[in-house]
């Protein structure tokens, strides 16, 4: 096999990649990769180090954990922060010691950057419009080459500082496994067959793995990890590279997965989900070149599950948290655990005091959001006049909005109201009086542009909740902006 890029067309050159994958893999698994044996072919079949001359070379390795792999952590809910601290124990000695100097560095020049970038966008011209639309491939090419342009002293400064290493090349879940009884971790299967794809800015290694965690809807791993990491190497100036690498590689899987789509020998099943994997890849890559933050709005009736919901997609964004009665009462001086339990739109749920509380959230949300960062608002907003507060105050600043409207049955509601009341540090005040209240006086939200509104029946577990709300986020995100 010959791509250009990937020679494997004699069994010399198959052997010394064998050589090679061992050499470069032993750095980070000694322990698994065991050596090259040689695939002979005699009366019964081909088999593995027997006499006679080899067909085939092989490289021999220890079996790794399948409950281990990090691809099922992900699938069954299983990986924590503490998978990913082994990984950063692991990487930060790994990238202080790897190989780097004149030879190494050229891979993370500004020219070689720029190579691979374009690289990726001629291979990809012919599946514009199938895979991806048009306008979001000149969005991602126009600001890959204007962060370039505008960040060339920033790549100098990284070559300059030493963080062009002989690193990974494929450092994303399916290439790392736990072994959970020793508390190792094995990130095996780096690139051998070509140096420039291996050797880069220690950045853009990071970058694939903290993408392939946003891919799983996991961006507070992905954070997590990326913090764990600078916190322990001192590397503050890879953020700043973080956006264009997770780019490129998110742009890097989505054109795999069109070259998969394209392949006639690759069966049709396969093959459609490969070019909806690849959908998915462009989505993430025209996200981090939008760089919009989220606005995500969580309301409903009481007991509908939205605080539950909106807790819980907080944690998940690491999103600023904003929820009406925390706020109400902060307003008034009051603890967020002092309980008013006031008739339906008095005391402290006087409508002057209601308007303060949702000004002041979407007040809240504008002033993070200019920061860059995500936020979650958890209230009711059952009137349009509270709704429209947020369009009025966040107008001027660019987000990608979401409203989550939470809905559930009314015996589940009732049961809910009701254990509520018996639990401590709970701020909410909300009762089932208080929900048929609302029941009366809910404006549907009609206004609401119909993109720009999810509604969800929160019986199911919250985690699969969280699951489809960032779905359609960043579906929403990645077909944002048309022109």
């Amino acid at each position: 096999v010959d791509f250009g890029f990937l020679d494997f067309t004699t069994l010399e050159k198959r052997r010394f990649f064998c050589e090679r994958e061992v050499v470069l893999n032993r750095r980070l698994c000694p322990d698994i990769y065991l050596g090259v044996v040689p695939v002979v072919e005699g009366a019964e079949g081909a088999f593995f180090e027997g006499e006679g001359e080899p067909v085939e070379w092989a490289v021999k390795m220890k079996r790794l954990p399948e409950e281990g792999m990090m691809g099922r952590l992900i699938a069954e809910r299983r990986l924590r922060e503490e998978h990913l601290d082994l990984i950063v124990d692991k990487l930060v000695p790994f990238y202080q010691e790897a190989e780097t100097g004149p030879q190494v560095n050229k891979y993370g020049s500004l020219e070689t950057v720029a190579y691979n970038v374009e690289e990726n966008f001629s291979q990809t011209r012919d599946f514009v419009g199938q895979a991806l639309p048009e306008h979001r491939y000149r969005h991602i090419v126009s600001w890959s080459r204007r962060f370039m342009e505008e960040q060339e002293g920033l790549f100098a400064q990284r070559v300059a500082e030493g963080y062009i290493r002989d690193g990974h090349g494929d450092l994303y879940s399916a290439n790392i496994c736990f072994d959970e009884k020793k508390r190792e971790v094995y990130i095996f299967d780096c690139i051998e067959f070509n140096d420039r794809f291996r050797c880069g800015d220690v950045a853009q290694d990071l970058a694939f793995l903290a993408m392939d965690l946003d891919f799983h809807r996991l961006p507070h791993f992905s954070r997590y990890f990326i913090e764990r990491y600078v916190a322990r190497s001192g590397d503050q100036g890879l953020l700043s590279l973080l956006a264009f690498y997770k780019c490129y590689r998110a742009y890097v899987r989505g054109k795999i997965g069109c070259f998969t789509w394209a392949s006639p020998e690759v069966e049709e099943e396969r093959r459609k989900k490969s070019l909806e994997e690849a959908r998915r890849y462009f989505d993430l890559a025209y996200l981090y070149a939008e760089g919009r933050p989220f606005l995500v709005v969580v309301f409903g009736l009481s007991g509908t599950g939205k605080s539950t919901l909106a807790r819980a997609l907080a944690r998940r964004l690491l999103a600023n948290y904003y929820n009406s009665d925390v706020v109400r009462k902060r307003l008034l001086g009051l603890s967020p655990e002092e309980h008013h339990y006031e008739p339906f739109g008095q005391g402290i749920y006087r409508e002057e005091m209601t308007r303060r509380t949702y000004e002041t959230m979407a007040e809240l949300a504008a002033r993070d959001l200019k920061e860059g960062r995500d936020v979650v608002l958890d209230a009711t907003y059952r009137a349009r006049a509270y709704r429209a507060l947020v369009f009025e105050k966040t107008e001027d600043v660019p987000a990608e909005v979401l409203f989550v409207q939470c809905v559930a049955p009314e015996a589940v509601i009732k049961e809910r109201l009701a254990k509520r009341a018996c639990q401590e540090g709970e701020p909410s005040d909300g009762r089932w009086e208080i929900y048929l209240k609302q029941k009366e006086v809910f404006e549907p939200p009609e206004e609401v542009p119909p993109e720009k509104l999810l509604v969800l029946e929160t019986t199911r577990p919250v985690e699969e909740l969280v699951d489809q709300v960032l779905a359609h986020l960043f579906q929403r995100a990645g077909q944002a902006f048309k022109g």
